[in-house]
């Protein structure tokens, strides 16, 4: 299976890219409720689950969850075993999932629109 980097996938333009953060982000106030503005459109839009390869390995993406730190993850199974995984280091598959453009918006503003 072919996956392609955290920091690579879906390519999106500019403002597109940020026509995605104001529509996340748009009635939050601070930086945790932004957060929480990403995760409901990534638990909206993403297509779960689907499969991907995380050092090395075949997993399963079943769920997007946000910590109490405020941090967006996804749960990944591999038969009976299960991990968490920041969505920010999560390499997604090619071509990537449905709704996988979120991601993208996601890191794009975490990295401070760069």
């Amino acid at each position: 299976m072919r996956t392609v980097p955290a920091g690579q996938a879906p390519k999106l333009s500019k403002s597109r890219l940020e026509s995605m953060v104001e529509d996340a982000t748009i009635d939050a106030n601070g930086e945790s409720e932004q957060v929480g503005g990403f995760f409901t459109m990534i638990d909206e839009h993403l297509h779960l689950p689907f499969t991907t390869t995380v050092l090395g390995v075949e997993v399963i993406v079943t769920k997007v969850d946000m910590t109490e730190a405020d941090e967006i993850v996804v749960v990944c199974r591999r038969g009976k075993e299960t991990q968490r995984l920041s969505i920010l280091d999560l390499p997604l598959p090619a071509p990537p999932p449905e709704g996988a453009e979120w991601v993208a918006a996601y890191r794009y503003w975490r990295r401070g629109g760069r």
